[in-house]
């Protein structure tokens, strides 16, 4: 079954599979809120696990804001964990801070957690990783009303060294195309020094978020979600829309052949092993009657035809 508990919406996530288990953090808040707008910031982070992805239980809330003054005063948001080379495991999460309670305008910065045991996490309250105002937008300058530096992704390359992928919009450009995929790397997991975007500000994204690189069949990828508002007019003559996305990611991402994977009912995917085969989790985003549903999906199996990923018909729907 699903994940959709009755008292909650539910919406992004990140997976580790540790042994023969799969662990699921996504983010959550009360329903009882009434306006589903509401849920971003009363965002917590809970855990499930599943030995198939289909069949979860529960283990609670692991993180929730810290208060006045921290970097995630307001809201938990969206993450990735890796294990480091001592065993101990690092979530990497957004901490979020909504200045007032009257604006969507918020502040954004990349915060750590770790554990020993995938259950229980202490916040590493020494960590705070910004953007950089040389190469990326912060709040104040342009009219857009966050500044955009969430949603890490965590990989280790051939070499050994760590790199994160970043929502976040360049200093530069067109408000509609400063949507980048930012970037830092580290040779250890705690020293994190801020890049320049992997991409430019050009592609007709005011913002790409909830990265995750994969490789399939040898050909390396790069997953995304974006919505209408934030795509240009150009794509979305197309027939490009609210979904997750896939780039290819050759000698760079490539982002002028990105496609929608999924449509609006299914955001903030995720690729994950299941037995050898790649399936596909995402939010539940809108069945066509409301703004918003929420809970994760039961998994999709990836079909993978001519160098190019796709879920079945009946699941890239609206």
């Amino acid at each position: 079954m699903a994940l959709k508990p009755k008292d909650r919406w539910i919406w992004d996530f990140w997976h580790i599979q540790h042994n023969d288990t799969h662990h699921l953090y996504y983010l959550q808040a009360p329903n009882s809120l009434g306006d589903s707008e509401l849920r971003h910031r009363n965002a917590t982070i809970g855990h499930a696990t599943s030995v198939d992805l289909s069949t979860w239980t529960e283990h609670g809330t692991v993180l929730s804001p810290g208060g006045s003054g921290s970097v995630d005063a307001t809201a938990t948001w969206t993450g990735s964990i890796v294990r480091d080379d001592d065993g101990t495991w690092r979530m990497f999460y957004t901490g979020s801070t909504f200045p007032s309670p009257d604006t969507a305008t918020n502040i954004e910065v990349i915060a750590m957690a770790v554990s020993t045991d995938l259950h229980t996490w202490t916040k590493d309250t020494s960590f705070a990783l910004r953007a950089d105002p040389r190469w990326y937008e912060t709040l104040g300058d342009s009219d857009w009303p966050e500044e955009a530096w969430r949603d890490p992704w965590v990989y280790r390359d051939e070499d050994g060294l760590w790199h994160m992928l970043i929502t976040a919009r360049a200093n530069n450009g067109e408000s509609i195309d400063r949507g980048v995929v930012g970037h830092a790397t580290s040779p250890d997991l705690d020293a994190w020094t801020v890049q320049p975007p992997i991409t430019e500000p050009r592609h007709g994204f005011a913002h790409l978020e909830v990265f995750q690189k994969i490789t399939l069949r040898g050909q390396d990828l790069v997953l995304f979600s974006a919505h209408d508002q934030v795509i240009s007019d150009e794509r979305r003559s197309s027939g490009a829309g609210t979904g997750t996305w896939v780039a290819p990611w050759n000698e760079e991402i490539e982002l002028d052949n990105a496609i929608n994977l999924s449509r609006a009912n299914l955001y903030s995917g995720r690729i994950i092993d299941r037995a050898g085969e790649p399936v596909f989790l995402a939010f539940e985003h809108t069945d066509g009657a409301g703004p918003f549903v929420g809970g994760i999906c039961d998994p999709i199996p990836v079909e993978i035809a001519n160098d190019q990923l796709a879920l079945p018909s009946e699941a890239k729907i609206r």
